[in-house]
């Protein structure tokens, strides 16, 4: 069991690449989990990792001995699923990843773990794309279409994109009725962290229209706090409706340029193709398809 240990504290430093994240995952101090990849690597007689004062990278033949470990790890936790099974109790721990949606996907969440209380999850709530297999998530929701062949997905559902604005701020400053009139408004606009770039609005333009001018008022990498700004009357924004649902059905935000706009986003549950699907993650993503409202 010791050296299980030892490939599974090996395996969270290369996916982390820090001692201090590891150290937390694992529950021990940071200068334990050095001393512990020290030790196996004085057994090994080979240095798994380039070490300096900023960060830890793999070296070549620890790369090859992560591959091997994870198929170990693998094995371990298959079995432990078969056992699993046997008892008809799904359980461990659970690393998922989300869009920071708080109020889309933490219902569905807290719900899970109301219906599987020995599941634990860790919930990383994030707008930077993150690497599923290299950090070592069981599955991450996403928006939007993928293709990467290590991983598999199943579809969560689609909803309508709309450009809103409140009733105040189109009471001071007129309503625009083609998409070219955004140059003269206060656009809030939508910035990707992983990427910076901003979001386009996709407008449906003629053949020989040129994109129209957004006038940026304000950027965030949150929707959230662009629909704040949104009900305080600060601009326009395009937003998915699931996001401002109650707001458009009390009648706080307006859907304007409907007829120039048609876009939807796609979210979808995406996990590792080739880890074995044990019964947590199987009841995770079943619930998850069938509970989470967009």
């Amino acid at each position: 069991m010791d050296s299980l240990n030892g490939i599974s504290m090996f395996v969270t430093v290369a996916e982390t690449r820090s001692f201090t994240k590891a150290g937390v995952q694992l529950g021990v101090s940071s200068s334990a989990v050095g001393k512990g990849i020290a030790r196996m690597e004085e057994r090994l007689a080979v240095r798994l990792f380039h070490r300096s004062t900023r960060s830890i990278t793999l070296t070549a033949e620890g790369a090859l001995f992560l591959e091997r470990c994870r198929r170990i790890l693998s094995e371990v936790e298959a079995a432990e699923a078969e056992l699993s099974e046997l008892s008809g109790k799904p359980g461990g721990r659970l690393r998922v990843g989300a869009p920071q949606l708080t109020g889309l996907v933490m219902p569905t969440l807290t719900g899970f773990m109301r219906r599987y209380p020995d599941v634990v999850l860790e919930i990383d709530l994030s707008e930077r794309m993150v690497d599923i297999i290299e950090e070592g998530f069981d599955a991450v929701i996403r928006t939007g279409t993928h293709h990467d062949s290590r991983l598999a997905s199943r579809r969560i559902g689609a909803c309508p994109q709309m450009v809103v604005a409140s009733p105040a701020y189109l009471a001071r400053h007129g309503t625009p009725a083609h998409p070219r009139e955004l140059a003269r408004h206060h656009c809030l606009l939508h910035k990707f962290a992983a990427t910076g770039r901003i979001e386009r609005w996709p407008f449906k333009l003629a053949a020989d229209e040129p994109e129209p001018q957004l006038n940026e008022r304000m950027t965030c990498s949150t929707l959230e706090a662009i629909t704040y700004a949104l009900l305080q009357g600060e601009g326009i924004a395009f937003l998915p409706t699931f996001i401002i649902e109650d707001e458009l059905k009390d009648g706080r935000l307006q859907i304007i340029l409907a007829d120039h706009m048609e876009q939807t986003v796609t979210f979808s549950l995406l996990w590792p193709a080739s880890r074995y699907a044990s019964p947590k993650l199987r009841v995770f993503i079943d619930y998850v398809v069938q509970n989470l409202r967009i």
